[in-house]
């Protein structure tokens, strides 16, 4: 059972979240990505069951989030590719105030800097026995 302070940050959480840390309004974010604003709308709030991958690609670009992120959140998870650190923190730490969970971010790229850490991880089958 999940506790109501664990609470999962869903695809559309991620993408507004990333879209008002860059201060892009809907309309930025639809002229730069090349969607249009009533899809993104729908993307934000969550009323996208399928949306296409060449979308989140745009997305991804557009708002610097990585593209496994995007997937995961979307349920597109490939077996090679988990999600970074990034959305776990936001979603462990939701409730603290988004400048907080920024700083948790950037502790985190500080800390894998700093023991050369490649926050990326190993290739895939790097990993394996």
């Amino acid at each position: 059972m999940t506790s109501p302070n664990r609470r999962e940050l869903s695809l559309g959480a991620l993408i507004k979240d990333a879209r008002v840390a860059q201060q892009l309004t809907i309309r930025e974010l639809s002229t730069q990505s090349e969607i249009a604003r009533s899809t993104l709308l729908d993307l934000e709030q969550d009323k996208v069951a399928s949306p296409k991958p060449q979308q989140l690609q745009s997305l991804a670009q557009v708002l610097d989030i990585e593209l496994a992120d995007l997937y995961a959140a979307a349920g597109y998870v490939r077996s090679e590719e988990l999600p970074s650190f990034t959305p776990y923190l936001r979603s462990k730490y939701a409730d603290l105030p988004l400048p907080a969970q920024a700083e948790l971010e950037r502790s985190f790229a500080h800390i894998a800097e700093k023991y050369g850490y490649d926050a990326a991880g190993p290739a895939p089958g790097e990993d394996e026995n």
